[in-house]
């Protein structure tokens, strides 16, 4: 059963559809930043997208898949981009919901896609390259953590509803990244040693 799956899974006409969801979902990413980006000065611009970036790393990984090619290093950012942010995304619609007794339908709509992004990573762990192991991560903890600095030292952090979790979210971010590193680390494979 779980080698059926596996292989719909890398079907090429899924992968393909898999390749335009993602694809959409970044570029309509990068269009809700759009004020944020205003906003910011050029200089901190790559820091502020998280979510189109992370989708848009997912979206070249399955693009390589497509053309038989694989990327360890992009299968590593991919990952660990795509769990953080997903579940941050989640984490503060969450949170503000709660507190506020009520979601706006927009936001479930924005749960149900951030949620997917960190699903479809850990989903797809079965594919990537026996390349991608424990000695790749140390990119990836650079890469999440001094995001984490800048958003937070900074203030390029994605906009929140009001500053009431602000405190919460700023403690809970690093957090977030390290146990995401962990989780990985957890899924893949050590490094080989020969």
């Amino acid at each position: 059963m779980l080698q059926v799956i596996r292989a719909q899974l890398m079907s090429r006409p899924f992968l393909w559809l898999l390749f335009f969801c993602n694809l959409l979902g970044t570029i309509y990413g990068f269009y809700w930043y759009r004020y944020q980006l205003e906003d910011t000065a050029w200089y901190w611009n790559f820091f502020v997208p998280d979510s189109p970036t992370s989708s848009g790393l997912f979206t070249l990984v399955l693009f390589l898949w497509l053309i038989r090619k694989s990327s360890p290093f992009l299968e590593m950012l991919s990952m660990v981009t795509n769990i953080k942010y997903g579940i941050w995304a989640c984490g503060v619609i969450f949170t503000y919901g709660l507190a506020d007794g009520r979601i706006e339908a927009q936001n479930w709509m924005l749960v149900l896609s951030h949620g997917a992004m960190a699903v479809e990573v850990i989903l797809y762990n079965f594919a990537y390259s026996r390349k991608f192991d424990w000695s790749l991560l140390w990119i990836g903890a650079v890469w999440l953590l001094f995001n984490d600095f800048v958003d937070y030292v900074y203030g390029i952090h994605p906009y929140l509803q009001d500053e009431r979790f602000f405190a919460d979210v700023q403690f809970w971010t690093p957090l977030l990244s390290i146990l995401t590193l962990v989780l990985v680390a957890a899924l893949r494979p050590k490094a080989r040693t020969n």
